[in-house]
């Protein structure tokens, strides 16, 4: 599995797109639909019906990649990102609560 940098950000697509579309189909989706740029350094990331596989697209120095594993745009962080990508839902997962400690003297 390959692994993104923890500095990249991320966009989801919230809505099912079809899950045969391509390269451009996905570029114009961000462009035009997520009013983002697709040649930012981000990741978009996409969801067939069912929602059990996801479609990730950015773009690189080469080109595009597209690894395969009013619409509102969700910000995650890349840590988010692979939890998705092995099946943990990021709605379940709270983060345990700050606490402060002293020492006793």
């Amino acid at each position: 599995m390959f692994r993104l940098g923890a500095d990249l950000k991320v966009y989801l697509h919230r809505e099912p797109i079809d899950f045969p579309a391509g390269i451009n189909s996905l570029a114009v989706l961000v462009q035009e639909t997520m009013a983002l740029d697709p040649f930012a350094p981000a990741v978009f990331a996409f969801c067939n019906r069912r929602r059990d596989r996801m479609k990730l697209l950015f773009f690189d120095r080469s080109g595009f990649v597209l690894p395969r594993r009013e619409v509102p745009v969700v910000t995650l962080t890349t840590e988010q990102l692979h939890w998705i990508l092995d099946g943990i839902d990021i709605d379940a997962m709270v983060r345990h609560p700050v606490r402060q400690y002293q020492v006793a003297g």
